[in-house]
């Protein structure tokens, strides 16, 4: 089922935020530390696709998104909506 962001929260590190969705992203707390360690996860290889992603954090109804140091939010959560809006 497609899944949608809700709303995104600053974290204190600037570059990772928080993004509340509508839906279940994972039963638990699940760690992608680096974009091989998404393997399998459909979701997480479509977030880290294009680069700039250096890790993420699903947990139920949110997730946490970092980026590389200078990469600007915009493109990342473009992609971020976009590979929830594909995922079923």
């Amino acid at each position: 089922m497609p899944l949608a962001v809700v709303r995104y929260e600053e974290t204190p590190n600037p570059n990772a935020i928080k993004c509340w969705l509508d839906g279940t992203v994972s039963d638990g707390p699940v760690s992608f530390l680096r974009a091989d360690a998404a393997a399998g996860n459909p979701l997480a290889e479509a977030i880290f696709e294009g680069g700039q992603v250096t890790h993420l954090l699903f947990n139920g109804e949110w997730l946490t998104l970092c980026r590389e140091p200078g990469a600007r939010w915009a493109p990342l959560k473009k992609r971020l909506v976009q590979a929830l809006s594909e995922e079923t």
